[in-house]
């Protein structure tokens, strides 16, 4: 989509946020590493914003929604804990980069999105740089995946919401698999606490992780409009 020379600058950004926003900041794992090296941001950024696309800040996607910064995607994946055999559910496609991010280290990532207009840039997006594991849908991602059309197993794997909700909501933990794990901005004012949860025995253990600033998630379990 770029030219070549765009392509060689953002290529040198993308190692330097590398270097520093993800290695310098405790981001270790290496297949989280590896695909943060491999898809390039600049793709999911707008157009005015290009030159700030490996800036570690949140940058404005429309419809009041942000791209997340680069240090929290990687966190967020990090702590997600996938392999090769998850079945992701995505609350919050926004710009798709979060999803492309988690369709390189996962089986499948099912995504969803409310506003229409940003679930099909992400898809055209995500199409163009050949990532095909996703199944997207529009809707309240805070009532979760349509009970009708559910994985074969009946859950997910793991879940992660880039949106904050003032509590975990309840048919998210009910679409959780025994074992999974869960990871959410949580908190009614403009700064939250990002949490990773397990699910043990049909209840979450929930683990503060860090202050984090989210747009917040509308819906019948999340905040209202």
């Amino acid at each position: 989509m770029h030219g070549r020379e765009n392509k060689d600058k953002f290529g040198v950004a993308r190692e330097q946020m590398l270097r520093l926003d993800l290695k310098g900041r405790n981001i270790t794992n290496p297949d989280v590493l590896k695909v943060m090296a491999e898809v390039p941001r600049e793709e999911f950024v707008p157009e005015s914003y290009l030159s700030q696309a490996y800036t570690d800040g949140p940058l404005p996607i429309g419809m009041g929604q942000t791209i997340s910064q680069p240090y929290i995607v990687a966190l967020m994946t990090q702590e997600l804990r996938c392999n090769r055999n998850c079945e992701v559910l995505e609350i919050g496609t926004g710009s798709g980069y979060q999803t492309a991010v988690l369709g390189k280290l996962v089986k499948k990532v099912y995504t969803i999105e409310r506003f229409p207009q940003l679930s099909e840039s992400a898809q055209a997006v995500l199409g163009r740089l050949g990532v095909s594991n996703v199944e997207f849908y529009v809707g309240d991602g805070s009532c979760g995946w349509p009970e009708s059309q559910l994985p074969p197993s009946g859950c997910f794997d793991r879940i992660m919401i880039t949106a904050a909700v003032p509590e975990i909501p309840e048919p998210l933990v009910r679409q959780l698999a025994d074992g999974g794990f869960l990871v959410v901005p949580v908190g009614y004012g403009g700064v939250q606490e990002l949490v990773a949860c397990e699910k043990k025995a049909g209840k979450l253990i929930e683990r503060e992780i860090c202050d984090v600033r989210f747009v917040k998630l509308l819906g019948e379990h999340g905040f209202e409009k």
